[in-house]
């Protein structure tokens, strides 16, 4: 059986930091779930920066690896949420991806009293179990009671 393909959508690369201290232990629980995890800042970084039309480069490279994964786990932290993960995510819940959204961020970004986030965000998600695929912590994620579960081990 092969693995299934899980796009990373976060701004966690942009600060030495948090891609040292944020992203590993996402992609280890990921990995861990039995995922091959597409992490874009890991797979771009053959893209040489200094040269002209670098950033058309590594924007074609997400968006072909969001149209060929099999699904997106969105970080969406923050007020409002980065912008490239919402595009990411926009094209993932037009191309019918499995969609799983991550915030442990405890502030609501939203008009809804239903939805954590704007209500769009969830466009791509089951209407009435949409809380098996919206992840607040880390530990949450490797619930076997949730989709994403589910969803890597084909049940």
């Amino acid at each position: 059986m092969t693995r299934k393909t899980l796009y990373l959508a976060s701004p966690y690369g942009f600060s030495q930091q948090q891609k040292a201290l944020l992203l590993p232990p996402i992609i280890q629980m990921l990995e861990a779930l039995g995922a091959e995890v597409w992490e874009p800042f890991e797979r771009n970084n053959q893209v040489d920066f200094s040269q002209t039309g670098w950033a058309y480069q590594v924007g074609q490279a997400d968006f072909n690896d969001v149209k060929n994964c099999d699904g997106i786990f969105a970080v969406v932290n923050g007020m409002p949420p980065d912008e490239g993960v919402m595009v990411e995510l926009g094209i993932a819940i037009a191309l019918h991806k499995a969609i799983f959204l991550f915030r442990d961020d405890f502030r609501r970004c939203t008009d809804s009293e239903h939805y954590p986030l704007n209500l769009m965000v969830f466009s791509g998600l089951p209407q009435k179990t949409w809380k098996d695929y919206y992840y607040t912590s880390l530990e949450e994620v490797k619930s076997e009671k949730k989709a994403l579960y589910r969803w890597l081990k084909g049940a």
